[in-house]
């Protein structure tokens, strides 16, 4: 299947889908005061692999699981499992608006990988965005302040695991239907969460908390599968930038849940890191105008 790029819907996907992570996460850190972490985790990947499961099946068949990449697909399961579970630790402890800020590393990362791994050109513009971005990370995490935090170590990890799950979508995007890859990631998480799922499983007598379980569950759901979607329809290198807007949605949440505002500093990284995007939006327009501009004789 050759990919068909279309730069401003990928765009478009991408925001949707870190309103949904930034939702996921401000809802993780209120369930984790009153849910064992592996238990919520478990949760999560169990409402998305049932929820897909009983949607497509009907629809698509048994052929649904065909992959020409099994491996890859069990490999992308793990790393975004992975990835969760950092995600998970790191918000039990940290701010919504700080965990999103140094998690926003991942996509110089991705921008990274994308340009030695997948071989995307990465244009000179482009790498100066990128280091703008990674001097407003910078600035947010302070790591020789006071307030600096054992915890703000963990979503390193995160980090890691993160940039090499959306590479290897953007390759796996290339060929593979997004359903399918949907399913596998599902699936993958809730089996190999359900072995620890028996030495952590705690009574729930709150309505409200079951609730929060299933939002939680639906709004992986929507968000992974709008960034599958996206990642056909744009490279990497473009995308990597509007990751970005993930700190905004944080930092708005965690004001409106936790009453938790950001510090001056703080601030200023974000600043920075949105300025980088914008340009690096405005970039992304003006190159794809001059590909559909007509190559005169």
């Amino acid at each position: 299947m050759t990919p068909q790029y279309h730069p401003l819907a990928g765009i478009a996907l991408v925001v949707a889908a870190c309103a949904c992570f930034s939702a996921l996460d401000t809802t993780t850190k209120y369930v984790s005061a009153g849910v064992p972490l592996l238990m919520a985790l478990w949760f999560r990947y169990a409402f998305q692999a049932f929820a897909t499961t009983i949607v497509v099946l009907p629809m698509r068949g048994m052929r649904v699981w065909r992959t020409q990449h099994p491996k890859f697909q069990v490999l992308r399961g793990v790393l975004l499992l992975t990835s969760s579970l950092f995600a998970f630790a790191s918000l039990k402890y940290m701010p919504v608006g700080e965990f999103t800020a140094i998690v926003a590393i991942a996509p110089l990362v991705v921008t990274v990988l994308a340009a030695t791994v997948l071989k995307e050109h990465v244009s000179p513009l482009r790498w100066v965005l990128v280091a703008g971005g990674f001097v407003g990370t910078l600035v947010i995490i302070r790591p020789g302040a006071d307030s600096f935090h054992w915890a703000t170590l963990l979503p390193l990890g995160l980090v890691g695991t993160n940039a090499w799950f959306q590479v290897l979508t953007s390759r796996l995007a290339r060929t593979e239907d997004p359903v399918t890859m949907h399913l596998y990631t599902g699936w993958v998480g809730t089996l190999i969460a359900s072995l620890a799922l028996p030495f952590v499983w705690v009574h729930i007598d709150r309505a409200f908390l079951w609730a929060l379980l299933c939002f939680m569950g639906v709004a992986a759901t929507i968000g992974h599968f709008m960034l599958i979607l996206a990642f056909q329809r744009a490279p990497a290198a473009t995308l990597s930038p509007y990751l970005y807007s993930q700190i905004a949605f944080a930092m708005v949440a965690g004001a409106l849940v936790f009453s938790h505002v950001p510090d001056g500093w703080s601030l200023v990284g974000m600043v920075l890191i949105v300025i980088c995007g914008g340009i690096g939006g405005w970039l992304t327009v003006r190159e794809s105008r001059v590909k559909l501009e007509p190559i005169e004789a």
